[in-house]
């Protein structure tokens, strides 16, 4: 049995709903074909993109461009929202959970998501001696081959602006392991956008009132092998190690659905070692119904980043296919908990999803918020 808290039905509902919020969105999207490699996106120290130069540089202001659409505009809505959905939770431990310097939570529009993220940032114990956040997670907007680095000077929010760390991202460029982020795909990006507003509610709410936010150091962890995450970890263990650093990790998880050209399903609670069936168009489940088939895909995930074996979440995902946009970053930062040899693992407080499919033409996405004691 899990410890965490699992909510099944639609959050949409939950919280006002307004009408700046556009009824049409979608949960969470993911690169399309369109978006596969071309040498111009594809960030190396050989191939920089926007800016060639060797040595790091920031500039300019990074808008909120998903504000209004996939979360209120308004700085009052906004900021009474998050902080209604952060006053719901109800976690066993005090609030926030000493040392959680790590958390992984979910990176859709607030509507879907933003009730499952409150747990996960309800946990993260930020401070004024916080220092730096780093915010990691996947590329939805062009295909990423390796790592990329921010080159906006700030990210805006509306409710407050955060700086860059311009040093430690230029620290991070030095490795030669990141590229940059092309700033027309940074302003499209979604999955680090939708954690800055919540880093700022929550900053808000601990830090004293005359005390200015931490910078963050955003990263896109795109399309990397097992070892390169391994690698990538060992880059930035240094970082995790620091208790004046916190860390974001964006992730959804399972995108069901011939939209997303995924329709796993396993007719129980057990999932075949040649993992699991694919779904046509029109087909019937054999047994228990999808939504329930999805929820044990995400439970073997889940179970697997709680081994804290950046190995077994490897190996899970190569039996079930599952489709979790952020298994990039989360693995980076399993393989650099793993690099510490301090035996310390995710623990999952929340699990939701936008729908419970019951028919193969329907899809959903789910939602996970974990937090790491350091």
């Amino acid at each position: 049995m899990h410890h965490f808290t699992s909510n099944c039905f639609v959050r949409r509902t939950r919280g006002k709903r307004t009408t700046s919020i556009n009824r049409s969105l979608r949960p969470c999207s993911s690169p399309s074909s369109s978006n596969r490699p071309t040498a111009k996106e594809s960030p190396s120290r050989a191939q920089r993109t926007d800016m060639q130069d060797d040595e790091y540089v920031s500039e300019g202001v990074r808008p909120a461009s998903h504000a209004g659409t996939w979360y209120e505009s308004s700085t009052r809505q906004l900021q009474g929202q998050l902080e209604g959905w952060l006053d719901e939770v109800k976690l066993e431990e005090q609030t926030p959970v000493d040392g959680a310097r790590v958390i992984i939570a979910p990176h859709a529009g607030y509507s879907y998501s933003g009730p499952c993220a409150a747990w996960a940032y309800k946990a993260l114990d930020v401070s004024p001696s916080t220092k730096r956040v780093f915010v990691l997670g996947p590329s939805h907007t062009y295909y990423l081959r390796g790592m990329a680095l921010t080159t906006f000077h700030k990210y805006a929010t509306p409710l407050g602006d955060f700086a860059t760390d311009t040093t430690t991202l230029g620290s991070l460029y030095s490795t030669g392991s990141f590229g940059l982020i092309p700033r027309k795909r940074d302003i499209e990006e979604h999955s680090l956008e939708m954690h800055i507003p919540y880093l700022y509610a929550m900053l808000k709410l601990v830090l004293p009132t005359d005390a200015e936010v931490p910078p963050i150091v955003p990263i896109l962890i795109g399309d990397i092998s097992g070892d390169k995450e391994k690698e990538a970890g060992r880059i930035l263990a240094p970082y995790l190690s620091n208790p004046e650093n916190s860390f974001i990790v964006s992730s959804d998880f399972c995108h069901w659905g011939l939209r997303f050209q995924y329709t796993a399903y396993v007719p129980s609670s057990t999932i075949p070692d040649s993992g699991p069936k694919r779904l046509r168009s029109s087909e019937e489940p054999s047994g228990q119904s999808i939504h329930e088939s999805i929820k044990v895909l995400d439970d073997a995930a889940i179970e697997a980043i709680e081994t804290g074996s950046h190995d077994k979440f490897l190996s899970n995902l190569r039996c079930t296919q599952n489709t979790v946009c952020g298994r990039h970053p989360i693995g980076v930062v399993m393989a650099a908990m793993e690099a510490l040899n301090t035996g310390k693992k995710f623990k999952f407080v929340r699990y939701e999803r936008s729908s419970l499919v019951t028919d193969v033409d329907d899809s959903s996405v789910s939602y996970g918020s974990a937090y790491a004691v350091l």
